[in-house]
């Protein structure tokens, strides 16, 4: 093991050379430090053991290594954590381990990530999440796919139209919560028996359902995305549109190519090759690594947050050839976005979903951005038409199909609203905290880049914006450079065409019409 680097004060990885006292006083100290680590990587950490402060990687007995874990799990327990010992390794003088700790749900809520499939059509991304969420293999003629399909018509055609989420749920020692369940995809039973949660959204690949697919990424505030490549086929179709979606959204990206199985050796190599040169290309930037050892996904897992790693993994959905490696690489993910730190915030939730619920009424499904909300709340929605807002009171509050009392940001949550009808509910309208000001905005200022367009772009020219869940036709007012072709970065001035919304300064969108592809970053708001 090579030197690493020196201790950071802040972070989620902490180096102890040994750990041989075992008095109270000692295991409440150490308690506390995990605590902290815990804290600062949103609910996981990782310890090296036979690791100096400086990074020196001396290593220990078997013994002495032996004694430093049963007092690490001992202080983990103090605090409701457990761990999870990912490798042990040479170090100079002995033996070096690398310890997962995770916090249990003994009141604390599991480590919640989100990843969205993209791809092209056809690519096997329903399949994965079938796979990866019963583990069960596909026989080949859509069985895992058939599992997690919302409709029936997605059967039939084997190709996904709408958005779906269907949860993998891991316990503190790593094992998947799902396999030991009668139902799999029961959601209640893996939120409430995980310690930590994969929610996989399904999107999907067929050019016709773009605008459905960056509704999925836009307003469910992504940790990573899964870019799947069919080895038959290699990187065709939208699956460059998605992966230039991903980079522009600054989103750290995994690549898995499926069906190995169908394929020739040197098919699949001259596909991961393929995969390769595109990630290094100057405006993508990233360092490709192949994983084909536990080893490997340790150190890409560790190194996923800074979003310049991007993994590739080889599986078969049919032979479950790479899915017992992507499911080590998949527990030992870090949550990247902090949610923790938003709990205290007024309430933000913008409506990604309703449903008239007989003998409940409205209720409406979003991710809370920020804040929390608990049973008879008093929220503002809107912004209707002429710009209004209108208090609406929370009946019930479902999490993963869980009745809760309360619900934090960063959870997918279901909400029964009092006080309004089903049809004056619109989506991408937002809940507020009454104490807030809802402004309706209908021109804002943005820092934009064209990621494409055929021809040139002048003032008046309309396209779609996907801001958070929010989809509305924009026209351009203003703009710093006059004509924009594909390349260019501007300031744009917008103007929402059909009624007011409510967006923040700082959310990124992205704009389209026909070919034409841009995404932004939100400057400045005007009512």
């Amino acid at each position: 093991m090579e030197r690493l680097l020196r201790e950071r004060d802040s972070g989620n990885v902490e180096y102890k050379l040994m750990l041989t006292n075992d008095d109270p006083r000692t295991l409440q100290h150490l308690a506390t430090q995990i605590r902290y680590r815990l804290n600062e990587g949103g609910g996981e950490a990782f310890f090296e053991i036979g690791v100096s402060d400086e990074g020196e990687p001396l290593g220990l007995t078997k013994e002495t290594l032996n004694r430093s874990l049963d007092i690490l799990r001992r202080s983990s327990a103090i605090v409701g954590a457990q761990c999870q010992v990912l490798r042990t390794v040479e170090g100079r003088k002995g033996l070096i381990a690398e310890v997962l700790v995770r916090a249990c749900r003994e009141g604390e809520l599991p480590v919640y990530l989100t990843i969205p499939m993209l791809g092209n059509v056809d690519s096997g991304k329903s399949s994965l999440i079938g796979v990866l969420c019963t583990g069960q293999p596909d026989d080949g003629n859509g069985l895992a796919m058939s599992k997690v399909a919302r409709y029936l018509h997605e059967i039939e055609m084997r190709r996904t139209s709408s958005i779906s989420s269907h949860l993998l749920g891991f316990t503190g020692e790593g094992d998947a919560i799902n396999y030991g369940l009668l139902n799999p995809l029961d959601e209640a039973e893996v939120f409430m028996k995980s310690a930590k949660i994969l929610s996989f959204i399904d999107l999907g690949g067929h050019e016709r359902y773009l605008r459905t697919t960056l509704k999925g990424i836009m307003g469910r505030t992504p940790d990573y995305v899964i870019v799947v490549v069919g080895a038959n086929a290699g990187i065709i179709g939208t699956t460059k549109e998605h992966l230039g979606v991903a980079v522009a959204l600054r989103l750290p990206i995994i690549i898995v190519v499926t069906k190995v199985d169908m394929v020739s050796e040197e098919q699949t190599t001259h596909v991961v090759e393929e995969a390769q040169r595109l990630l290094k290309l100057p405006g993508i930037a990233r360092i490709p690594i192949v994983i084909t050892t536990l080893d490997d996904a340790v150190v890409a897992a560790r190194n996923m947050a800074t979003g310049r790693i991007v993994p590739i993994f080889l599986v078969s959905n049919k032979t479950g050839f790479g899915l017992s490696l992507l499911r080590s690489f998949l527990n030992l993910l870090p949550p990247r976005l902090r949610w923790s730190e938003k709990y205290e915030k007024p309430f933000l939730m913008w409506i990604d979903d309703k449903f008239n619920v007989k003998g409940v009424g409205t209720v409406v499904n979003g991710i809370i951005q920020e804040g929390s909300v608990g049973l008879d709340d008093l929220l503002q929605l809107g912004p209707f038409d002429d710009g209004s807002a209108k208090i609406v009171r929370v009946k019930s509050i479902h999490v993963n199909r869980v009745s809760v009392a309360k619900a934090f940001a960063g959870q997918d949550v279901c909400l029964a609203l009092a006080n309004v009808d089903y049809e004056e509910v619109q989506k991408g309208f937002v809940l507020l905290d009454k104490s807030q000001r809802m402004v309706p905005v209908r021109v804002f200022e943005a820092r934009i880049t064209v990621l494409h367009h055929p021809t040139t772009i002048w003032r008046g020219y309309n396209a779609v914006a996907h801001i958070q869940t929010i989809r509305q036709t924009v026209e351009f007012l203003e703009m710093s450079e006059e004509p924009l072709r594909t390349g260019v970065t501007a300031d744009v001035k917008f103007r929402f065409k059909f009624k007011p919304e409510y967006i923040i300064p700082g959310d990124w969108f992205v704009f389209r019409e026909g070919r034409t592809r841009g995404i932004g970053v939100i400057s400045n708001v005007y009512a």
